[in-house]
């Protein structure tokens, strides 16, 4: 469940609009502007409280006063007549803090670009948030994340950010080893993390798949697949995501060499979806998917929260970031 903000003119009016999500294209015109996350939920996840010296801002003369709110339901049997009055309530103050806080999310693009073959123990998705992104859309002195909240749907088993500067892996900005999609806390970090301009994110979910016999792809649905961190952060900037994808060319090109090399009823004629759908997942293609996972070109989304990307970088085909000093795992003493 997410609160966005209508990031328009404070006198500006916009249309009602109530209908599933699948249908925001024939939403009204005005509404794609509903995009900076102001407040979010997930199952198990306690009340947020701001640290004292900052807070979301809302309200004030030059502010609109839309807001939209988008909550994912699952309801496989298609029960009709539930009604639900789930909401998110704000606590606010007249007394401006020092700082204002934002939200930024990182991991890996909602899009089907991302799958899980089925029967694996273990399966690592990767999505980053690359130097390139941070070095134009973050202040000289960076920012201060004091709350995360990890998120992956139902393969999630483990989930943690790495976090590097100048090729030096640095500890990790959050971390859960026995992650479950029912108990999804937004936790506030024991101290601040400074992220600075040319800082690298890579968000990694470890998933399992050994009880499901079909392809798992990314997007909305929960029994669909996402990998993401949501960060809160202050002082506020611009930035509002900063995910990644594999580029949809070199996407059909794997797609390509399954076909004429690995006999893969692959084709440059049908979707994504129904492409992955099509390969037999043998231990030599998942292999494969692996090796071109750690590999392709990425699709960088580095947004406003207006939804435009940055300018002045061609974030298409962007190299995967290399990493010159792994930090050691830190160990985790056991108490008697």
């Amino acid at each position: 469940m997410e609160v966005f903000h209508c990031d328009v003119p404070s006198d500006k009016k916009l249309p009602d609009f109530d209908g599933p999500n699948e249908s925001k294209a024939e939403a009204p015109e005005g509404l794609e502007a509903c995009r900076q996350v102001i407040g979010a939920w997930a199952m198990g996840a306690e009340p947020l409280t701001y640290p004292e010296e900052a807070g979301a801002p809302i309200g004030g003369s030059d502010y609109s006063r839309y807001v939209m709110l988008e909550i994912h339901y699952n309801n496989p049997d298609h029960k009709q007549g539930v009604i639900d009055s789930s909401g998110i309530k704000f606590y606010v103050t007249k007394n401006l803090r020092k700082y204002d806080a934002g939200t930024l999310e990182i991991g890996l693009e909602y899009t089907d670009k991302m799958a899980l073959p089925p029967g694996l123990p273990i399966w690592n998705l990767i999505g980053y948030c690359v130097s390139e992104c941070t070095k134009v859309s973050l202040p000289d002195d960076g920012i201060k994340v004091f709350a995360s909240q990890l998120h992956t749907h139902l393969t999630g088993r483990k989930t943690y950010t790495r976090h590097y500067r100048n090729g030096i892996e640095l500890p990790n900005l959050n971390r859960d080893n026995h992650y479950s999609p029912h108990y999804q806390e937004i936790r506030r970090l024991q101290k601040p993390v400074t992220v600075l301009p040319g800082d690298v994110l890579v968000h990694v979910c470890v998933d399992r798949t050994s009880n499901l016999e079909n392809v798992t792809l990314g997007g909305f649905s929960i029994s669909d697949e996402m990998c993401v961190n949501y960060m809160h952060y202050y002082p506020r900037t611009a930035l509002e995501v900063c995910k990644s994808s594999v580029t949809t060319q070199s996407l059909y090109g794997f797609f390509k060499f399954m076909n004429v090399y690995n006999r893969q009823d692959t084709s440059p004629d049908i979707g994504i979806s129904d492409n992955y759908k099509s390969i037999d997942w043998s231990p030599l293609n998942v292999q494969l998917l692996q090796t071109y996972y750690d590999t392709a070109p990425l699709s960088m989304q580095c947004n406003r929260s207006d939804g435009a990307r940055f300018p002045g970088v061609e974030w298409e085909g962007m190299p995967v970031p290399t990493v010159e000093l792994p930090r050691a795992p830190d160990e985790r003493p056991c108490l008697l």
